[in-house]
């Protein structure tokens, strides 16, 4: 997997064909779901690398239970 960069650009204009397609009906199509996911799991683990693992869930839920 690679640790290029993709522009902001880029990504919106992906971001708005696969959004127009799906308001069209047309199926997603099964390889770029599975290459989204690599990206992503990628990306997930070069985060927990980076930073550990970050549990803001748990002080959220204390903060909503404490007031």
């Amino acid at each position: 997997m690679s640790t290029e960069t993709i522009t902001t650009e880029v990504t919106k204009q992906q971001f708005d064909e696969l959004i127009a397609k799906l308001m069209r009906g047309e199926p997603r199509d099964p390889e770029e779901m599975r290459k989204s996911r690599e990206r992503m799991d990628f990306m997930r683990e070069e985060t927990r690398k980076r930073v550990g693992t970050v549990e803001v869930a748990v002080d959220f839920i204390r903060e909503l239970r404490d007031k």
